[in-house]
């Protein structure tokens, strides 16, 4: 199966709340989208490894993507490296993106900026047709996806470009509550994270809502590139 995009994330619930709008966005534009969770997230605060399971399923069917699949890779200690590369490298062979949202580069939790320097590699190293990998006992062709971008997270990073997401943050939202693990509850009695205060669910509305305010639309999403961004024209921008 190709793909249009493939959104990558450290831990389930990364994609959603970094890219979830955009997401949204391009599937109503009738992009193809897959989302690949690197870890089960087995070392949150809250939570357990299986109930992300099935909270990461729930939020894939509200984001109405093709596919999601898990490496399961491990939470805190993955590292980017030659296994791991290779394991990215057959999910970018398998589905042929033309574009792979990633991690931030640079973030609070460590595993933020691992993920994004490992799939980043793996993007690159996809295309060598030297590097040989097998799927369900099949090599493999060669495939590098033409963008990469990185989507923001806890740090408020300065973009390099927005995607205007309005009409699509509710949805967003409620993709984001489906981890209801993870986040704000007052009836919760486990212990609290940086992520599960209220002013840290409210902050995801009101960060796409400045970075729309920035842009001249209501609500936007924020990505960093690894390379020049280029347009046909003037035109072209918003």
């Amino acid at each position: 199966m190709k793909l249009d995009i493939v959104a990558f994330g450290a831990h389930p619930d990364d994609v959603e709340l970094g890219c979830g709008g955009t997401i949204l966005k391009e599937i109503s534009l009738g992009k193809t989208v897959g989302i690949i969770d690197l870890t089960r997230g087995e070392l949150g605060t809250r939570g357990s490894a299986l109930i992300r399971d099935q909270e990461a399923a729930a939020a894939a069917k509200i984001l109405g993507v093709s596919v999601r699949e898990n490496l399961n890779m491990r939470d805190g200690f993955f590292v980017n490296d030659e296994a791991h590369q290779l394991e990215i490298i057959k999910m970018i062979r398998k589905y042929r993106p033309d574009i792979v949202l990633c991690n931030a580069i640079d973030d609070r939790h460590i595993d933020h900026a691992k993920g994004s320097s490992l799939v980043s590699d793996a993007c690159f190293l996809s295309g060598l047709m030297k590097i040989e990998t097998q799927l369900d006992g099949q090599l493999q062709a060669a495939w590098r996806p033409k963008l990469v971008y990185h989507y923001m997270q806890w740090k408020n990073i300065e973009p390099d470009f927005v995607v205007d997401i309005t009409g699509f943050s509710e949805t967003k939202i409620k993709a984001i509550v489906a981890y209801g693990s993870q986040f704000y509850d007052p009836n919760s009695n486990e212990p609290e994270s940086p992520i599960t205060s209220k002013n840290f669910l409210e902050s995801l509305n009101y960060r796409s809502r400045d970075l729309g305010r920035l842009a001249g639309v209501e609500y936007a999403e924020g990505f960093t590139v690894e390379r020049y961004l280029a347009v046909n024209s003037l035109g072209d921008l918003m």
